[in-house]
């Protein structure tokens, strides 16, 4: 498994609720299949690669942290292409650094 974690500044923290509410929606769209018919080949890319999303934040810094994951090199290769090409609104911050793992381990304790 591969874990690509992107920092993003400039949040603000008024549109924190209406961005995730907007990612879920996305989620949900993509797990019924569907997708809206003008979704970008890079949104179509994210959903055949990307298992796993979670989007941390902290709201007095306007900063956060989005984590995917994928089940292999390749998947993780190809979602990377994806978002990288994507930006957010300049209101949703800005994207100041990526960084790819190895998931050399995933624990719950509950």
């Amino acid at each position: 498994m591969y874990a690509r974690v992107a920092r993003f500044e400039g949040i603000a923290p008024d549109r924190v609720d209406e961005q995730v509410a907007a990612m879920e929606q996305q989620v949900r769209d993509a797990r019924a299949g569907n997708l809206p018919e003008d979704a970008s080949e890079d949104v179509q890319t994210l959903v055949e690669t990307v298992t796993r999303f979670l989007y941390l934040v902290d709201r007095e810094k306007g900063t956060g942290l989005g984590i995917s994951f994928t089940d292999s090199k390749e998947k993780m290769r190809r979602a990377d292409a994806a978002m990288n090409a994507m930006n957010p609104a300049p209101e949703d911050g800005r994207r100041t650094g990526v960084e790819i793992y190895e998931v050399a381990m995933d624990g719950v304790f509950a």
